[in-house]
């Protein structure tokens, strides 16, 4: 299909992100949406025709903590080749946007790294919206499986190649408490979305942040300090703050199931966004590789090291989506939208990506009758 081609998808509902249009179909043109009609409506001429057999057709899945899938890892190889690789693996479980993530690093790589993103959308790379950056402006307090020899202060130079990438979205996540109120003003003003993660900050700490511009928590719960009745820290700025909103990962590893609910439960609508912390494992058969130094194990849903430390996952975002409908008790679409409307609010996207809707870009999602996927397209383009 060109992109001046019209496509039909009908047969089926329609879930526009708002509410479930059924027995409707889209008509695209041109990488977009160009409208929405009742099935009986729908033009009858088109070339290409996408039968939903009864099934549901949704917004694409956006996923902002994407570090590998596919049998690779961005930060192992940081090239064009790779973004390709894990859009690829991803896609086949309903994202079609993603930011590639890269783990704490050296500057070098960093540079690398962001380089690779603004020429694979040059490229017209499918699916890719930017960078997160996570780290390595971090808390060794709180590193996770991080390689805290990494980490360092957030100095000029640094502010210069976080902000170097001038395409899409970049998503940073810093520790709040090693950063400054100043320091975070400039990085919104050059257009950087701060995320608060892999921190011991404490509540008033993350509030100053947030009264700075800061609008995100990195995988909530993880890599912060726990909820306490006199020390609410991260946690509790996260889930009391009505303005910011957090990514949680919904493999039943990272987060209890009753956590996520009490999570989900207590922010704002449209403030917890499911992300997957992917590894290499997602979309191939090889459930173990290599990463800084030491081999990561995929077993049981969980990816470990040899002390059995979780580092990343082995979640892809259509089983977080289920997962979060069957954990907190919520209705199959609203754990949709939390996998694509709230994420496109939180980069700045939703006035292209996130709903379908005429004018949008036509990056959607076919479930059959059981929720399985039967097709994506990303800009129009189907696989």
């Amino acid at each position: 299909m060109t992109s001046h081609e019209v496509e039909i998808i009908g047969n089926g509902s329609v879930f526009d992100g708002e509410q479930l249009l059924g027995d409707h179909g889209v008509v695209i043109e041109n990488g977009r949406i160009a409208s929405i009609q009742p099935q009986r409506d729908l033009p009858r001429d088109a070339a290409r025709y996408f039968d939903l057999g009864g099934g549901t057709l949704v917004p694409g899945f956006i996923d902002l903590q994407v570090n590998g899938g596919g049998g690779v890892l961005f930060n192992a190889a940081p090239d064009v080749d790779c973004i390709a690789r894990i859009g690829a693996a991803h896609r086949r479980f309903g994202t079609t946007g993603f930011l590639p993530t890269l783990i704490t690093d050296s500057f070098e790589v960093m540079g690398k790294a962001i380089d690779a993103v603004r020429q694979a959308m040059e490229q017209g790379v499918p699916g890719v919206l930017g960078i997160h950056l996570e780290g390595p402006f971090l808390n060794a307090e709180r590193r996770g499986v991080h390689d805290s020899r990494k980490f360092c202060a957030l100095d000029r130079a640094g502010f210069e190649l976080v902000t170097s990438l001038a395409v899409g979205r970049t998503l940073l996540t810093l520790a709040p408490e090693l950063s400054s109120p100043e320091l975070i003003r400039d990085l919104v003003a050059a257009g950087v979305v701060v995320s608060a993660g892999h921190s011991a900050a404490t509540y008033d700490e993350a509030r100053v942040a947030l009264d700075a511009g800061l609008t995100g928590f990195t995988h909530l719960y993880n890599a912060m300090p726990p909820l306490l009745s006199r020390d609410p820290g991260l946690v509790g700025a996260a889930l009391t703050d009505e303005s910011s909103w957090f990514g949680i990962i919904a493999d039943g590893h990272h987060v209890h199931p009753a956590s996520l609910r009490v999570a989900v439960r207590a922010k704002q609508s449209g403030g917890a966004l499911l992300v997957t912390d992917a590894m290499p494992c997602v979309g191939t058969n090889a459930k173990s590789f290599e990463w800084g130094g030491e081999i990561i194990t995929a077993e049981n849903g969980r990816c470990v090291n040899a002390a059995g430390a979780l580092a990343g996952s082995d979640l892809d975002m259509l089983s977080a989506v289920k997962n979060a409908a069957q954990f907190t008790g919520l209705d199959f679409f609203e754990a949709v939208r939390m996998a694509s409307l709230y994420p496109a609010r939180a980069m700045g996207l939703a006035d292209e990506l996130g709903l379908v809707r005429p004018g949008y870009r036509a990056s959607l999602v076919a479930l059959d009758a059981q929720r399985a996927i039967t097709a994506t397209w990303i800009d129009g383009q189907r696989a």
